[in-house]
């Protein structure tokens, strides 16, 4: 019998990100035009990258000489963090160790989740209590294991 955390592990390949908010606006946060991955490991470790689709590159061309415009345009644009992962039953919690929002390092994410074939669907509730309360849904699809 399979695991729960075995059946994550793998490489998986963003397709929709939204955000339904309590006043019932829905936002794609970075647009439809998504890239990215959520990976999991057998051994408990877990990573995630999402971006926008058509990101500017730096005028400079230089990794860390944009201006701050550019600068603020590439945090805006990217959601990026890792860590150590365990299920629960229907709910896989991040340990956060690694993120490119700083508030999240040593926080657990919780993320409540359904797995139908190749299908995963991600949710969670995120600033209960305030003007921005909502609820993110991530959708995934297993990628394809890569042949030799």
């Amino acid at each position: 019998m399979t695991s729960p955390a075995s059946a994550l592990a793998g490489r998986w390949n963003i397709v929709s990100w939204e955000q339904r908010y309590d006043d019932g606006r829905i936002v794609a946060p970075m647009g439809k035009a998504l890239q990215g991955y959520l990976m999991y490991t057998e051994a408990g470790y877990m990573s995630v990258f999402i971006c926008a689709g058509g990101r500017q590159p730096f005028a400079s061309g230089l990794q860390f000489g944009g201006t701050q415009q550019e600068k603020a345009a590439a945090y805006d644009t990217v959601l990026s963090y890792g860590g150590r992962y365990e299920v629960q039953g229907d709910t896989v919690l991040h340990h956060v160790e690694v993120s490119l929002f700083p508030n999240w390092v040593g926080q657990v994410q919780k993320r409540r989740y359904t797995l139908e074939g190749d299908r995963l669907a991600v949710a969670a509730t995120l600033e209960a209590g305030t003007p921005e309360a909502r609820q993110i849904v991530l959708t995934w699809e297993r990628a394809p294991v890569p042949t030799a």
